[in-house]
């Protein structure tokens, strides 16, 4: 099928499809008509994800997709998306990039919920590192992202700052990379705990 002229292929289709159902195809058209539908089948499913993304960002939501999707609901209409979008993360099912997808937001909301329980404790390690001197040069880029993300509002956003910090701090700050280190290993668990509890729950 040519790839430029699918509206040309999809009108071949429609002629073999015609001269089948008069009785007048030939094997060659036939078969031609098949391998054509099959290449087109692959254009089509590659275009849904893509215009569903395309709506999104035009501002698109997830109710008003649901009609256009043949789907009754939101939540319908956004695993339909789930199950088309090729996967980052080497999922091979669209029900396990679904499943994925639900246990990163699970995830997501524990770890937030998380870092506003403990704002004041993230934002005094934010602090002292930021405020760290003689760092190297990776250090202090990671110092200096913390100390941007001390002026947000929201306390989760310095988790990956003080994360990509820690391993820059482990010779000389042994102690704070110690306890930047527990911090990983708190929010990880949480994340963990939060997939698990959410397909208990399905």
């Amino acid at each position: 099928m040519d790839h430029s002229d699918p509206a040309g292929a999809l009108h071949r289709i429609h002629d073999a499809v015609a001269a089948a159902r008069a009785g007048s195809a030939d094997q060659d058209g036939l078969l031609s008509a098949l391998a054509g539908l099959r290449v087109l089948r692959e254009e089509l499913a590659g275009w849904e994800p893509e215009l569903i993304t395309a709506a999104r960002a035009a501002g698109a939501s997830w109710v008003a997709l649901a009609p256009a999707l043949g789907v009754a609901s939101r939540q319908a209409a956004e695993r339909r998306y789930l199950r088309l979008q090729p996967s980052n993360t080497g999922e091979k099912t669209g029900e396990a990039r679904v499943d994925a997808e639900r246990d990163r937001r699970a995830g997501d909301r524990a770890v937030a919920d998380w870092a506003r329980r403990n704002s004041a404790i993230l934002r005094q390690l934010a602090g002292r590192v930021s405020a760290l001197d003689g760092l190297g040069p990776a250090a202090q880029a990671s110092a200096d992202r913390l100390g941007a993300a001390l002026g947000d509002d929201d306390p989760a956003t310095l988790l990956p700052p003080l994360a990509a910090a820690q391993p820059h701090l482990a010779e000389e700050h042994a102690g704070l990379a110690k306890r930047l280190g527990e911090i990983s290993e708190e929010t990880d668990r949480l994340r963990r705990d939060a997939a698990g509890n959410r397909r208990s729950r399905d």
